[in-house]
């Protein structure tokens, strides 16, 4: 173990990065602070060495030199004042300290998504930052909050997005005050109707029923020229999933036969829970076409929407999908949604609704249902794909097991019939 005296800086701290052999700098300007390398070199821990005891104050680069150096005198004040105190509290002294700790933190943070830290990363940056870059954590009020940020943005920006940023703003606040980065939460106990009192309204279907024959109709069409593209919608329509869900669909995780099943693994899917659904008659002749398709390109990779670096279509490469079969008409969560809806009116069970489109359950409720809903979610869906037989979806999959089940399918729902015996909750 070597301690190198340094100058503590951003360029010294990256030079002896580079050498193994360093374990730890010494900075003589401020006796006591010291910075402990990790395995990961690019990595590190600040201590404050008081009475021969080493108190660890942040890691590196979470706070990097010139953001340490700056907090470096009120950590002693506050230390000669209460030898109990710890070094660790308040070393962010500026929101813009806390929200690029926080952006950093959350952009190594395996249990989320990647579009939930690019999500968070684009409110900070774009944002966040320029609003409260200079704001003390200490000033921080309701006041000032609405002046500099709320207000502001709700005259730019959806009012359900400026609610993200304010969940993003909390959470931030929150582990910064846990892990004790802050000394007080300023945020505590603040809510995002503090600021106004107009209600989200939740975004309705640019689709309808009445659309999805003609939707089909296009599909048809345009199957022969661009098979993925459509194959893509096509399976979004049939199961009302979303689309991060769908493109990173694998061939594994299907099953054909009799009581196939799709299976969607919980880092594709938003709730991070594993996903099953039952892949119909329909559904399973239809991937074979798709399947054949590829095969006589010669693709035989594990995707079904594979992209040209050999992994799967990426979520650009999708949303330029639908921006070119909605024509700005539609989008592909209209898909998703115009699918939950026909449910409803087929008569569909609300719970079994909510399950094949995996929206998050109660876990009495998951328990309680799990025996049953596998058998449910199948005939569900085979009542939607018949429907949608008689829509044109017939077609495209070519099933000549297919029927017709409009007539069927209609009188039931003007009846008011449930798929399952289940009540809504």
């Amino acid at each position: 173990m070597t301690t190198v005296a340094v100058s503590i800086s951003e360029p010294e701290i990256r030079k002896h990065a580079a050498d193994p052999d360093v374990t730890t700098l010494r900075d003589p300007r401020h006796p006591g602070l010291y910075m402990r390398f990790a395995q990961n070199r690019q990595r590190g821990t600040w201590y404050l060495v008081h009475r021969k005891k080493w108190e660890r104050i942040a890691g590196y680069p979470d706070l990097n030199a010139k953001a340490l150096l700056g907090v470096l005198p009120q950590i002693r004040a506050r230390i000669a004042a209460d030898p109990a105190a710890s070094a660790v509290e308040g070393t962010l002294n500026t929101v813009g300290e806390l929200l690029r700790w926080f952006a950093e933190r959350q952009s190594r943070d395996r249990s989320l998504s990647s579009k939930r830290r690019k999500t968070a990363k684009s409110a900070i940056a774009c944002h966040l930052l320029p609003r409260l870059m200079d704001m003390p954590v200490g000033s921080v009020t309701r006041a000032s909050l609405d002046q500099a940020v709320m207000w502001p943005l709700q005259e730019i920006l959806s009012l359900s997005y400026v609610r993200l940023m304010w969940g993003v703003l909390v959470v931030a606040f929150l582990q910064a005050f846990k892990l004790k980065m802050i000394a007080t939460n300023p945020i505590a106990g603040f809510k995002f109707t503090d600021f106004t009192k107009a209600k989200i309204q939740p975004k309705t279907s640019r689709l309808r029923a009445v659309q999805i024959e003609a939707i089909l109709q296009q599909l048809d069409t345009g199957f022969d020229e661009a098979p993925a593209d459509c194959m893509l919608a096509l399976m979004m329509l049939c199961h009302g999933t979303r689309v991060g869900e769908t493109r990173q669909a694998r061939w594994a995780h299907l099953t054909l036969g009799e009581m196939g099943e799709w299976f969607i693994p919980a880092e594709n899917t938003k709730t991070r829970c594993e996903h099953t659904l039952p892949v119909t008659a329909q559904v399973g002749a239809l991937l074979k076409r798709y399947r054949e398709w590829q095969s006589s390109r010669g693709y035989t990779g594990a995707y079904l929407f594979p992209s040209k670096n050999g992994r799967c279509m990426t979520e650009g490469q999708a949303c330029a999908v639908f921006a070119a079969l909605g024509q700005g008409e539609w989008t592909s969560h209209d898909l998703r949604k115009v699918a939950r809806t026909a449910w409803t009116d087929l008569g569909v069970d609300f719970l079994i609704g909510e399950m094949l489109v995996n929206h998050t359950l109660s876990r009495n409720v998951q328990t309680y249902i799990h025996t049953s809903a596998a058998v449910l979610k199948r005939v569900a869906l085979e009542k939607w794909h018949d429907w949608l037989d008689g829509k044109g979806f017939f077609f495209i999959h070519g099933w000549m097991g297919g029927r017709n089940g409009n007539s069927h399918n209609a009188a039931e729902a003007l009846s008011g019939a449930a798929s399952s015996p289940i009540k809504n909750p």
